[in-house]
């Protein structure tokens, strides 16, 4: 199921003034695109052959990536194709690593009844789950929780990096979802965090990546769910347990963090399984997911084809 309006959902939410690109991939390849005109160019084309569409090569390479891009003579007007929300795929759909953090909001851990943690609590989404900011989303069992976050692509080599100096190591900020099975999720003697969190479609991200000089303030940012035009979760980033600065120098005192590796960081109250009752997705429900200054995601609930 297309939407034709969910384009413009997303480009409204994240327009600013100035000559702005964000990062995208479309068919694997990557996209900039202009919010001025709501168009996009391939970065291949655009840099006559200088930049792989590899995603993954482009991170990589991310530092001489960014200082073209930023300074690219694009006429996105002439040369771009219009944005269709639904072509989008995840800004960095092949990572090497992909982190997840659980209980990371503290309003979150209020309505969960539960203390704040002491450290990060750390899981994964397999990238089969990945999936672009529109389109369905296949709903598996009668279970399924959204929860939205604020999702950090990697785009320097991170090993041993203070907390003051984390966000020159980070490439850019996407919108996520970490769309949850419930029962699953919670199933065995040991919680199935991963396995529960992985169906296909189940980490939606997009629509395009933002780079962290273009916020004022990348440490607090709106976050918000709405399902069927209904808000179910608001909050703000600046009410994390672990900030983004924090997450990154946490888990880079375990292991590198490299190039184009995904961070979702957690999400705020207002989750369908805290509810009383419990509330979980069903077909049919529109689900909506903004950050400000960056964009939205729109999914479509449908049963198994």
């Amino acid at each position: 199921m297309r939407s034709t309006t969910a384009p413009a959902v997303a480009l409204a939410a994240s327009s600013q003034e100035g000559k702005r690109v964000r990062i995208a991939t479309r068919s694997g390849r990557t996209v900039l695109i202009s919010p001025d005109t709501a168009s996009l160019v391939d970065v291949t084309e655009a840099s006559q052959g200088r930049f792989s569409p590899d995603p993954r090569e482009v991170y990589d390479a991310w530092d001489e990536f960014a200082g073209w891009a930023a300074d690219a003579s694009i006429d996105f007007a002439a040369d771009g194709v219009p944005v269709v929300l639904d072509e989008l795929g995840p800004p960095s759909p092949d990572p090497r690593q992909v982190f997840a953090i659980g209980l990371n909001y503290r309003d979150h851990a209020d309505e969960s009844g539960l203390g704040y943690p002491d450290s990060p609590t750390v899981f994964t989404k397999w990238t089969g789950s990945f999936a672009g900011p529109g389109g369905e989303l296949v709903l598996p069992a009668a279970t399924v929780d959204w929860e939205a976050e604020l999702v950090v692509v990697i785009g320097r080599r991170a090993e041993r990096v203070a907390a003051a100096d984390a966000w020159s190591y980070i490439a850019g900020l996407t919108v996520g979802q970490d769309y949850s099975e419930r029962a699953l999720q919670l199933s065995g003697p040991a919680p199935q965090f991963s396995l529960g969190k992985s169906y296909p479609g189940f980490a939606p991200q997009g629509p395009w990546l933002v780079t962290p000089d273009e916020f004022g303030d990348p440490d607090n940012l709106v976050i918000e769910c709405r399902i069927n035009g209904e808000t179910m979760q608001k909050s703000a980033t600046d009410r994390l347990i672990f900030s983004v600065p924090s997450l990154v120098e946490q888990l880079s005192s375990v292991l590198p963090l490299t190039p184009g590796d995904v961070i979702f960081t957690g999400t705020p109250a207002g989750v369908g399984g805290t509810r009383k009752p419990p509330r979980f997705l069903k077909a049919g429900d529109v689900v909506e997911t903004t950050i400000e200054r960056i964009g939205a995601l729109r999914q479509v609930c449908v049963d198994p084809h």
